[in-house]
């Protein structure tokens, strides 16, 4: 059985249009307007059980949207899904203790207390015995390295080291379903690494499948299998994340720092230098045109380097590049 059937799920949200003009605002109060947006329009899909899932989009896509209509949070307009065999916004209940969810930006553990306080109170909520919430803990304190963090308060630990407890804290009750909605954000390279290497161990280990949402394309390589795209609220991309990486995510963004002065007249072949400072430079490179070893062996022959980074390009550049390919003819 699938761990997620969608079928035509829509959500559209009702606004109140603010009436311009003299009187407008008394209007507006006893017979006020409204707009609709369609923040999901028919999507369908599925999930395979124990699959790794992308589930990715600008801001303003819809994936939060449909994220809380698949734990049971909002309730569909129209279309149907089922999560591990339940209606999420009939069988809320039943389904919680099947799923866990993490929410970069709403954090689950308690910010005033250690995060040790909130397992045991998630081992309560699940109605596990004692001994077994102890040693679940103890499990995913040292395949999350929290063991030194449980018993400090969350409010005293990084930003890096609360994601850590949280989806650990999720994953207390076995669930056979985790739901990320932006696990990494706002995390440094070292951090989101070690948040990916755990959920990617604790995903084989337990066979739990993963459904991610984020901004970042490095979340897609490292974690998922397949990658569904979506953009306002309708799906643009289903595929596998190595087909995307081979046809989408081809261009990397290089930034070096060196030891001593670069000149202003500094290039590299193959790649378009997009900035020239002091002691950095910032350039743009195809890995289908010019292989990635030519790039860096011309990188550190031109000076002492310092620091250097390569990323992929922004998410919603990928997106557009996609729009641009469906747009032309076949």
């Amino acid at each position: 059985m699938p761990s997620i059937e969608v079928t035509n799920l829509q959500k559209t949200f009702e606004i109140k249009r603010k009436t311009e003009g003299l009187g407008g605002s008394v209007r507006s109060l006893f017979k006020p307007r409204y707009s609709s947006i369609e923040a999901v329009r028919r999507l369908t899909f599925q999930m395979e059980a124990g699959e790794l899932l992308g589930f990715i989009g600008p801001n303003g896509a819809g994936k939060s949207t449909t994220i809380k209509m698949l734990t049971g949070i909002l309730h569909p307009t129209a279309g149907e899904a089922k999560v591990l065999g339940y209606v999420p916004w009939r069988e809320r209940q039943k389904l919680a203790y099947h799923i866990g969810t993490v929410f970069g930006q709403r954090p689950q553990l308690w910010y005033h207390l250690p995060a040790i306080d909130t397992f045991k109170l998630f081992g309560k909520i699940f109605e596990m015995e004692d001994s077994e919430t102890n040693k679940r803990i103890a499990f995913l304190s040292e395949a999350f390295e929290i063991q030194d963090l449980l018993e400090t308060p969350v409010r005293k630990l990084s930003l890096g080291q609360r994601m850590r407890c949280e989806v650990a804290a999720s994953l207390l009750h076995r669930p056979k379903l985790i739901l990320l909605d932006e696990p990494s954000i706002g995390l440094d390279v070292v951090a989101k690494q070690r948040i990916r290497d755990a959920i990617r161990v604790m995903a084989k280990m337990e066979n739990v499948g993963v459904l991610l949402t984020s901004h970042d394309a490095g979340d897609l390589e490292a974690l998922c299998k397949r990658v569904i795209i979506v953009n306002h609220g309708q799906i643009v991309y289903e595929d596998k994340v190595s087909n995307l990486k081979r046809k989408f995510l081809t261009s990397k963004l290089v930034e070096v720092r060196y030891a001593d002065q670069v000149s202003k007249s500094f290039t590299v072949e193959g790649a378009d230098v997009l900035k020239v400072g002091t002691y950095g430079v910032k350039l743009r490179f195809d890995t289908v045109a010019t292989p990635v070893d030519k790039v860096l062996s011309h990188l550190t022959s031109a000076g002492g380097v310092v620091d250097i980074t390569i990323s992929d390009p922004p998410l919603e550049d990928v997106i557009a590049e996609i729009y641009q390919t469906q747009a032309m003819p076949t």
